[in-house]
């Protein structure tokens, strides 16, 4: 589609500001406009600087009703309506599940789960009125390989998937493709507080004996995004370097 269409589709990636989502947002402006999400006026402005011509910033806080609603409005009052949405935005709030408050619990799964329900409910209508659209959902390897002091972050990876796989048979008749994208030990400011132990420890588990880039991931989202994933849907692509294989 995006090579017959007179105007740039439009491209929503939440939790544009940094890391894997920035990466993401700077490689699909290549071929759409990319609006990417922040949760404050000041990570919304650099976002705008960042894509130039090609994208904008906008203040959206995915666990929260009225600024999804809010954002959505103002994409509607700038004419646009995203038929690749990339569903990045995430927290962690790590604890043993004896200890996890249930504000931890709460947050994890209002952010990671709920924020999907919030972001991908109201951009279907635009895809099945163009009987086409690309959602892409962020999950992690953690999802297969569960992870201790993560019960809840893994709860809400996993639950990704599960709703992949749900919304892909739901929507494959109007042309929209849903799939997942499951991140490895990515190098990035999750991962930049690591000391050289504990990264040597990690990276023994990977057969490929490296920690992955930002760039790895945009480069499996871009994939899913285009024309050439078409006949793909319900799939989780894992980038990992051989830490988990199905």
């Amino acid at each position: 589609m995006t090579e017959t269409s007179a105007e740039p589709i439009a491209a929503l990636v939440t939790g544009a500001s940094r890391g894997i989502g920035k990466a993401i947002a700077q490689r699909l402006s290549d071929d759409y406009f990319v609006i990417g999400t922040a949760t404050s006026e000041d990570g919304a402005q650099a976002i705008t600087n960042a894509l130039g011509a090609n994208g904008l910033g906008l203040v959206m806080r995915v666990d929260d009703d009225e600024s999804v609603s809010s954002a959505y409005s103002e994409l509607s009052e700038r004419s646009l309506q995203p038929l690749v949405v990339v569903n990045n935005a995430g927290i962690t709030r790590d604890n043993l599940l004896l200890r996890m408050k249930t504000a931890e619990w709460q947050e994890v799964l209002e952010t990671n789960l709920g924020g999907l329900y919030r972001v991908v409910k109201p951009a279907l209508r635009a895809m099945m009125k163009a009987r086409w659209g690309r959602i892409i959902n962020l999950s992690s390897v953690v999802a297969r390989m569960g992870n201790a002091g993560q019960s809840n972050y893994v709860a809400t990876k996993a639950g990704i998937e599960g709703f992949t796989r749900a919304l892909a048979h739901e929507v494959a008749s109007r042309g929209i493709t849903v799939n997942a994208v499951a991140p490895g030990f990515i190098e990035s400011d999750m991962t930049a507080d690591l000391t050289p132990e504990q990264v040597e420890l990690m990276l023994a588990r990977v057969p490929l004996g490296a920690m992955g880039a930002t760039t790895d991931i945009a480069a499996a989202v871009a994939f899913l995004a285009g024309s050439g994933a078409g006949y793909i849907t319900g799939e989780t692509l894992h980038v990992n370097g051989g830490l988990h294989m199905n």
